[in-house]
C-alpha cells in the first residue's frame, strides 16, 4: 500500500497535510521514485539543464541526480518532500493528490511452507506483477471520476496551463470557462466537450486547420477507489486502491486468498448485483486477463468457499491440489498439472476415491482404487472425477526392476542397458560404442538365464560368431580404421543375434594382444633412444646390438640399469659378461619401462666427505682404498674411519667393514666415488686404553686356561 499526496501550492482554504503525514505518505509509496524519474525524462531536459534550473531556484544542483538517466536494477530511490517540491523549478507540474491509501499491488513476503493448493502461493510472494499503472497515459477506456487530477494545456494565441481536480460532484472548474462535468467520460469524450466550452471563451479554439489556439487535456494522477474484499481472503475489509486497479490488485491488497478459497469463481458485485466472475486458473494457466476487470468505488470482490478438489500426485510436472470447474474431467486436470513427466508410466492411471456414505459398510472399506487404462496413443480419457479423488501417476521403476542386457569385456563402455523386444547383439555393441582396440571379433560368449534350474544351474553359455561389421570406425571408403590384430571373418558372414532379457555378453581380448613395450638406452651406444621390444624374450645384449653397440668411449662396467616395473629400481648388471655370454643371468630379459645408461669412461675416482682435501684422484690400476684416501690428504679429525663407502659407476655401494682385527676395504674402480662420513658429535667416544686392557686380560686368561689344559 502507498499514499498519494500533494506537494506545492494548493487552493485557498484547502486542508494542508502535516509534515508527519507527508513523510508517512512518502514512506508508503515505494514506486514514487520511478514516477519522478519518468517525469524528468519525459520533460526533455538534459542533466545540465536540470542542474542549472535547480541552482537558479535556490536548490542544490545535485538534488535530483539520483533520478537522471535510466532506471537501475534496484529502481529509483524514494524521494523526499524537497525533491518533489523542486519539480516546479523545472517547469513541471507537481505530483498532486490527496493523502489517501492507494494500493500498488506490492505485498510483503508471507512466511510459512508453500501451499499444496495450486494458485494460492501466487499471492504469498513479493511481486509487482499486478502493480497499477502509476506513470504514463491512462488507458483509452478509463472513465474519469471524483478525485482524478487533470492538466489542461492551451497553446497558440493563448499560453496557459491549468491543474484541474475533479470534485466530489464530478466537475472541474476552469478559470473563465466555469464548471465542466467530466464524471464517467473518457478523455476523448472530454475533449469533444471542451471544444464547445473553450470555444465560447477562446475564439481561436475550433476544429480543423483554421484553429489558432490548441488545447490538450491529460490525467496527471488518478483517484483512489474504495472497494470491499470479503470471503476467503487473508484480511477481509475495505481497501483504498488505485482507480486503475483490478480484481487481482484488490486480492493482493487483502493479503491473498486462503487455502479454502474458490479460485474458479471469484465474483465482482456492483450496486448489489454480480457483474463478472474471475476464474484464476485462466490467468495462471493461459495468461488470460479478460475477466480481470478494473474496479470502481463501492465494488465488492467476493471469494467464496472452495469447490470440488482433487489431488494429483506422482510423475506429473506440477503435483498439487486442483479445484474442479463445472464439466472438467481427468484430462483437464492432467493438463492443468502440466502433463506427464518423461519418466511417467503411461500404461494406466490409478484414482483413489472415497466412497459415498451410503456405499460404505465399514470404515475399513471406505476407499476404492479405480484403474484407468490409457490407449496406445496415451491420450487421457474424459473420466469424470469427484471431490476428494487422488490421481496417482506412477513413475517407471528403477533400473533393477526393468529388463536389461549387459555387455562386458573389450568394449568402449561396458555396462547394463535396457532391454527391448528385437534388440540384437550388434545394436548392443553400438550402445557400448563399439569394440576396444584388441578385441577378438571372431566370436563372443552370451551367458543366458537357464530354462531349467532343477540341477542348480545358474546360467547357460553360447558362443556366437562375429565379423568385421562390428567395427564401427571406418573411413569414407568404408575401410576399417584401427590397428591390426587377429584375423576375423569379412563383412556380412555372421548373422545378427537377437538378445533375450538379462543376457550377459562377453567380448574377448585377442590372445597375447598388447601395445608395444618400450625401453630406453642412453649414453655411449651407437644410436641411443627409446626402442620397442620385438618380443617378450628380448634381452639386454639384443638391445645393445640394435642400438649400434658400445662406442670406444663406453665404460661397460659402469652400466646403470633401472627397472620401473613394480618400482624395482636399480639392478646390478655385469654388462661385459652379458655381452660375452648370451645365457648368463646378467643378460636379463627386458621389461617395459627399463632404462639403461652406459656412461663414458672416466679414469678418475672422486673422494669427498671428511677428508682434508676433497677432489678427484686419477685412477690407478690395482690401487686400494688407502691410496685414494691418502691422495685426498687423509682423514680429518672428525672422520668416521670405520664407515668409509665406495659408490661404483653402476650405482652399487660398498662400505668398509671390520670385525675384531680383520678389516675389508672395497677397491675403487674408474668413475667411483669414495665418501668418508663425519662422526656423530653426540655419540659417546670409546676409551681405547680401557678397551685394549680388557682385551689383554681376556687373552691372558685364555692363555692360562690353555696351559693348564695341556698340562
Amino acid at each position: 500500500m502507498i499514499s498519494a499526496f500533494a506537494v506545492g501550492p494548493s487552493a485557498a482554504g484547502a486542508q494542508q497535510p502535516t509534515p508527519a503525514q507527508v513523510q508517512q505518505a512518502l514512506a508508503q509509496q515505494p514506486g514514487l521514485g520511478d514516477v519522478l524519474r519518468t517525469r524528468i525524462r519525459e520533460s526533455g531536459l538534459s542533466a545540465d539543464q536540470v542542474r542549472a534550473r535547480l541552482r537558479a531556484s535556490g536548490y542544490s544542483a545535485t538534488l535530483l541526480d539520483a533520478y537522471l538517466g535510466e532506471t537501475g536494477a534496484a529502481g529509483a530511490p524514494l524521494p523526499g518532500s524537497q525533491e518533489l517540491a523542486a519539480l516546479e523549478s523545472l517547469g513541471l507540474p507537481p505530483i498532486t493528490g490527496q493523502i489517501t491509501s492507494l494500493d500498488t499491488g506490492l505485498v510483503r513476503t508471507v512466511g510459512g511452507p508453500p501451499s499444496e493448493v495450486f494458485g494460492v502461493d501466487v499471492f504469498q510472494r513479493t511481486t509487482t506483477q499486478f502493480l497499477p499503472l502509476l506513470a504514463g497515459p491512462v488507458p483509452a477506456d478509463y472513465m474519469l471520476g471524483p478525485g482524478d487530477n487533470l492538466v489542461l494545456i492551451l497553446t497558440g494565441d493563448v499560453e496557459l496551463t491549468y491543474a484541474l481536480q475533479v470534485t466530489r460532484e464530478g466537475f472541474v472548474l476552469i478559470p473563465q470557462v466555469g464548471q465542466v462535468h467530466v464524471a464517467n467520460l473518457t478523455l476523448d469524450q472530454l475533449r469533444s466537450v471542451l471544444f464547445a466550452r473553450l470555444g465560447r471563451v477562446y475564439s481561436g479554439v475550433r476544429r480543423g486547420a483554421g484553429a489558432t489556439t490548441r488545447f490538450d487535456v491529460t490525467v496527471a494522477s488518478v483517484r483512489a477507489n474504495q472497494v470491499y474484499v470479503v470471503g476467503e481472503v487473508a484480511q477481509p475489509g475495505a481497501y483504498q486502491i488505485s482507480s486503475l486497479g483490478t480484481v487481482l490488485t484488490a486480492l493482493y491488497a487483502a493479503g491473498g486468498v486462503t487455502e479454502r478459497a474458490n479460485l474458479r469463481g471469484i465474483e465482482v458485485q456492483r450496486l448489489g448485483r454480480a457483474i463478472d466472475t474471475l476464474d484464476l486458473y485462466d490467468y495462471l494457466l493461459a495468461g488470460d486477463t479478460r475477466a480481470d476487470i478494473r474496479l470502481e468505488t463501492g465494488d465488492v470482490v467476493f471469494v467464496g468457499l472452495q469447490g470440488p478438489r482433487v489431488r494429483v500426485t506422482g510423475a506429473v510436472v506440477r503435483p498439487a491440489i486442483y479445484e474442479l470447474a463445472r464439466r472438467e474431467t481427468l484430462a483437464d486436470v492432467i493438463r492443468a498439472a502440466g502433463g506427464f513427466r518423461p519418466e511417467a508410466a503411461r500404461e494406466r492411471l490409478a484414482i483413489q476415491r472415497i466412497l459415498a456414505a451410503a456405499d460404505r459398510t465399514t470404515q475399513s472399506i471406505a476407499r476404492q482404487t479405480i484403474v484407468i487404462p490409457l490407449p496406445s496413443d496415451q491420450t487421457v480419457p474424459p473420466f469424470v472425477l469427484q471431490d476428494g479423488d487422488v490421481v496417482q501417476v506412477d513413475a517407471l521403476g528403477d533400473a533393477a526392476e526393468q529388463y536389461t542386457v549387459a555387455i562386458t569385456g573389450m568394449v568402449q563402455q561396458p555396462g547394463t542397458y535396457p532391454w527391448r523386444p528385437g534388440i540384437t547383439l550388434r545394436q548392443l555393441m553400438m550402445l557400448a560404442r563399439g569394440p576396444r582396440i584388441g578385441a577378438d571379433l571372431r566370436e563372443a560368449e552370451i551367458a543366458r538365464l537357464p530354462a531349467d534350474r532343477t540341477n542348480g544351474q545358474l546360467a547357460t553359455t553360447v558362443r556366437v560368431p562375429l565379423d568385421s561389421t562390428y567395427l564401427f570406425e571406418r573411413d569414407s571408403a568404408g575401410r576399417y580404421i584401427g590397428p591390426p590384430g587377429v584375423s576375423f571373418p569379412a563383412t556380412g558372414t555372421a548373422a545378427d543375434v537377437p538378445l533375450e532379457p538379462f543376457d550377459n555378453v562377453l567380448v574377448f581380448r585377442q590372445p597375447d594382444f598388447e601395445f608395444q613395450r618400450t625401453v630406453t638406452i642412453t649414453g655411449e651406444v651407437g644410436f641411443p633412444g627409446t626402442y620397442a621390444l620385438r618380443s617378450k624374450d628380448d634381452r639386454l645384449a639384443d638391445l645393445v646390438q640394435r642400438a649400434g653397440g658400445l662406442t670406444p668411449r663406453a665404460y661397460a662396467e659402469g652400466i646403470q640399469f633401472v627397472r620401473a616395473e613394480d618400482n624395482r629400481g636399480r639392478i646390478n648388471i655385469d654388462l661385459p659378461r652379458a655381452l660375452r655370454e648370451a645365457g648368463s643371468r646378467d643378460n636379463v630379459i627386458l621389461q617395459p619401462g627399463d632404462v639403461i645408461t652406459i656412461p663414458e669412461y672416466q679414469p678418475s675416482v672422486r673422494v669427498g666427505g671428511a677428508v682434508n682435501s676433497p677432489g678427484s684422484v686419477l685412477y690407478r690400476r690395482g690401487a686400494g682404498l688407502d691410496y685414494y684416501l691418502s691422495a685426498a690428504g687423509g682423514f680429518n679429525r672428525v672422520a668416521d674411519k670405520g664407515a668409509v663407502s665406495v659408490r661404483f659407476a653402476n650405482g652399487e655401494v660398498r662400505t668398509k667393514s671390520r670385525w675384531l682385527f680383520v678389516s675389508s676395504s672395497p677397491t675403487p674402480l674408474p668413475g667411483s666415488e669414495v665418501f668418508v662420513p663425519a662422526k656423530d658429535p653426540n655419540e659417546p667416544r670409546t676409551d681405547m686404553v680401557a678397551l685394549v686392557g680388557a682385551i689383554a686380560q681376556i687373552l691372558a686368561s685364555t692363555v692360562a686356561i690353555i696351559v693348564v689344559a695341556t698340562r
